[in-house]
């Protein structure tokens, strides 16, 4: 049944969906690999598709920007829609200096400076993994797929503007591979509903080397992380 953010009803998902966080990637994935795409929700611009792809039911919708917009979608999704899988496609700015603009990072775990826990009541720090199911399913499609993963701890930030112009330094550091703005609230939704969850984000900026990438280019170019997920789903559906 429709909620106040999804005009859909059961069954109109596919049972895994993929998040790009902007409409108009989730278009440009639905039109470039989805069979018979159907636009099942488009409330306040947020497109969300169903159609097949090599012949396994396939969703993708958005997820806007930041963890409040990603917590309201994924927690529907797994909730109201008996999604199963959320991989989230993404784009990320990377610290370390082994990332080059368009590597493929994989979030198997994430750092935040969210207050997103605090819901939670736990008596200390929680700690927002990925499903293991998930990060070693996309492992394997990306070596058949001759795809290189870095696969590590990644940051999703509350914050795109920062007063302090220091305040990566701490997390460059520890070994923090990139930072985003929604896996995190998604990882903590999974694990709350007992779903699976997985971020797979390609660099689209380098933030010590101060290299970015075009708008069109983080709609359009970013496919191997499309091609990865695609290929999660026909698996998980085996």
């Amino acid at each position: 049944m429709a909620t106040p953010h999804i005009a859909a009803e059961k069954g109109d998902f596919a049972k895994t969906v993929l998040m790009p966080g902007d409409p108009l990637r989730a278009k440009f994935i639905a039109e470039k690999y989805l069979e018979n795409p159907v636009l099942v929700n488009n409330v306040r611009g947020i497109q969300g598709y169903t159609g097949t792809y090599k012949g396994v039911k396939v969703s993708v919708m958005a997820s806007g920007m930041g963890m409040p917009s990603m917590a309201i979608y994924s927690y529907e999704l797994f909730k109201e829609f008996d999604v199963e899988n959320i991989i989230r496609i993404g784009t990320a700015g990377a610290f370390s200096d082994e990332l080059r603009l368009k590597d493929v990072v994989v979030g198997m775990g994430t750092c935040t400076n969210s207050n997103f826990a605090s819901q939670y009541h736990l008596a200390g720090t929680f700690a927002p993994i990925a499903s293991y199911k998930l990060l070693k399913t996309a492992d394997q499609v990306a070596e058949k797929l001759g795809i290189p993963l870095h696969i590590g701890n990644i940051l999703s930030e509350d914050n795109f503007y920062h007063d302090d112009p220091n305040v990566n330094e701490g997390w460059i550091k520890m070994g923090v591979l990139a930072v985003e703005m929604e896996a995190a609230a998604l990882y903590m939704n999974a694990a709350r509903l007992h779903k699976n969850a997985l971020a797979i984000c390609t660099i689209s900026d380098h933030l010590t080397r101060h290299e970015y990438a075009t708008t069109e280019e983080r709609r359009t170019a970013y496919t191997q992380m499309m091609e990865i997920a695609l290929g999660m789903a026909v698996e998980l559906d085996a």
